[in-house]
């Protein structure tokens, strides 16, 4: 196998966390509307806990495609 295609296998294996983010953002504000309508004066209260996992899951999106960046261009 060529190098040039190993890198591009690598890559495309590393983007595979972008559609876990997408997904994981869909279910984490899906689960929480559905929380803050049927229990609206707990909504206020559970929104930094929605914020924080939030960040962390587009984090994980974000960190796959930094390393598919990477195994394109640098390495």
């Amino acid at each position: 196998m060529d190098a040039e295609a190993a890198k591009m296998i690598g890559a495309g294996i590393a983007a595979i966390p972008l559609a876990g983010a997408g997904v994981g953002i869909g279910i984490i504000f899906g689960n929480f509307l559905s929380g803050a309508f049927r229990n609206p004066s707990a909504a206020a209260a559970n929104q930094q806990t929605l914020l924080i996992g939030f960040a962390l899951t587009e984090f994980t999106g974000l960190l796959g495609f930094v390393i598919a960046m990477i195994l394109l261009y640098v390495v």
